[in-house]
């Protein structure tokens, strides 16, 4: 059975469709191309999501 994901974009994209959505899901965070919907999507732990929030901020990718 498929999950239900609630989608959210950053409002930092201010419409431009050049930027990623997320989406939280039981267990999991979802990650898919807001330019490609239906294209594929990549599934994390909430602990890799963590991990890779952490080293966002750590290093300053952006």
């Amino acid at each position: 059975m498929e999950q239900r994901v609630a989608w959210r974009t950053s409002s930092r994209t201010q419409g431009q469709g050049q930027c990623v959505e997320i989406g939280f899901g039981t267990g999991c965070v979802v990650v898919r191309d807001t330019k490609d919907r239906g294209g594929g999507q990549l599934t994390l732990s909430w602990q890799r999501w963590h991990d890779f929030l952490s080293w966002v901020k750590r290093t300053g990718a952006d």
